[in-house]
């Protein structure tokens, strides 16, 4: 019986309904437990924050193969995964950083400074608000490099600067950061307890409204579903430009090419193996039609991989394999951080172990490109175009 394309887009789009649900449901429990970091702020309240946020991203990552193909997503992904950030926009920052070169912004710590002038005009930051962070702060001056909402910058607000990148240790804001009167450190604590509610609700919100988009009659859904073989093009575009361009190119291969711990994804936290894992394991979810939820439930049904194997057989197992083959390069990362060689670590000059690991990732993710290119080929389908990456060997678009 032939595979049913149609059936197989229905799969994609339930696995993205349930991976955004999960986001915003880990994302609430994140916004509860900064809430009692806020009412009452100590180590404790500051480490169950920091807890809350890596457990957030893991359903997060595993959404980010929607992106590509899907115009509704990636139109709104940098609200909420937007890096790297000059994050001397939000707040204080060590002597030693500069920011993005050429950013008139990288220093100017909004928490600080209640007004300050941007583009020419005077902005009233007196009350930390939405619009303020999304509609004035972000991407400011037209500069990608300021990012005022989402992930990294509540990271950022609960880790601080990463200034060790040669022995393990994520960053180390101290939790008087967000005490109130005489022992607050840092500076103006009731504004960066301010910011950092309000960048958390505005997380919460944004992932409401994706999770919405996946819904029956969500303006995602709806478009995927509305060819079949588009459907499935948008699979495959979403698989190829996240494994291609985006993780093996600028995720991965970047950071090691100038051995810069500012181009690690999660730099202030040194959570970046585990968002690895997880930007790989949706490849996987999409590509075999199933997906275990947060709570152990599993979104299952027809899948690409039954397609290609109707198609070619054998092409169908090499790219499982090889999908298995990155998952396991990625895993190796997170033993390695476990074993407290943080990426960091590994992206240092002469880390001949964490070139070899790293490399393997990067090695294992343009494979499994090459046959994503073939599988289109073999599905017989037209519109498929994952593009290249200065980064990578062969540059231009991997799909002719």
């Amino acid at each position: 019986m032939a595979a049913d394309r149609a059936a197989i887009v229905d799969t994609y789009a339930d696995i993205a309904q349930a991976g955004y649900e999960d986001s915003l449901v880990l994302a609430r429990d994140l916004q509860l437990a900064i809430d009692t970091l806020i009412a009452a702020p100590s180590q404790d309240t500051l480490d169950a924050a920091r807890a809350a946020w890596r457990k957030a991203r893991d359903p997060y990552m595993q959404t980010e193969v929607f992106r590509f193909g899907n115009p509704v997503v990636d139109d709104w992904e940098g609200k909420v995964n937007a890096w790297p950030l000059d994050e001397g926009l939000i707040d204080y920052v060590d002597a030693s950083y500069f920011g993005a070169e050429e950013n008139a912004q990288a220093q100017l710590n909004v928490i600080a400074n209640p007004t300050f002038t941007l583009s020419g005009e005077t902005v009233d930051a007196t009350t930390i608000t939405p619009a303020l962070l999304s509609d004035v702060l972000q991407e400011a001056g037209e500069n990608e490099a300021n990012v005022a909402t989402g992930y990294h910058a509540i990271e950022f607000l609960l880790w601080g600067q990463d200034l060790v990148s040669d022995a393990p240790g994520a960053g180390n804001r101290p939790w008087t950061d967000y005490a109130q009167g005489a022992g607050c450190t840092g500076g103006n604590c009731d504004r960066r307890a301010e910011y950092l509610k309000v960048a958390t609700d505005l997380l919460v919100s944004d992932l409401a409204w994706m999770t919405a988009q996946w819904a029956e009659g969500g303006a995602a859904r709806t478009a995927v579903s509305a060819s079949a073989d588009a459907g499935i093009a948008a699979i495959l575009t979403g698989m190829g430009n996240l494994s291609y361009g985006e993780m093996a190119g600028q995720r991965v291969k970047l950071g090691l090419i100038l051995n810069d711990p500012e181009e690690e994804h999660d730099c202030f936290s040194d959570n970046t193996p585990q968002s690895h894992y997880f930007d790989l394991k949706g490849v996987e979810n999409v590509y075999l039609g199933r997906y275990t939820r947060t709570d152990g439930t599993e979104i299952s049904g027809p899948s690409l991989k039954d397609a290609l194997a109707e198609a070619d057989g054998a092409l169908a197992q090499t790219l499982a394999d090889e999908i298995g083959q990155s998952l396991a390069a990625a895993d190796a990362l997170r033993t390695l951080a476990s074993e407290g060689k943080s990426y960091d670590m590994l992206l240092q000059v002469g880390n001949a172990e964490g070139e070899t690991a790293i490399n393997a990732v990067v090695d294992a993710l343009v494979t499994q490109s090459r046959s994503i290119e073939r599988a289109s080929t073999a599905l017989g389908l037209a519109g498929v175009v994952v593009e290249g990456d200065e980064t990578l060997e062969g540059t231009g678009e991997v799909f002719q």
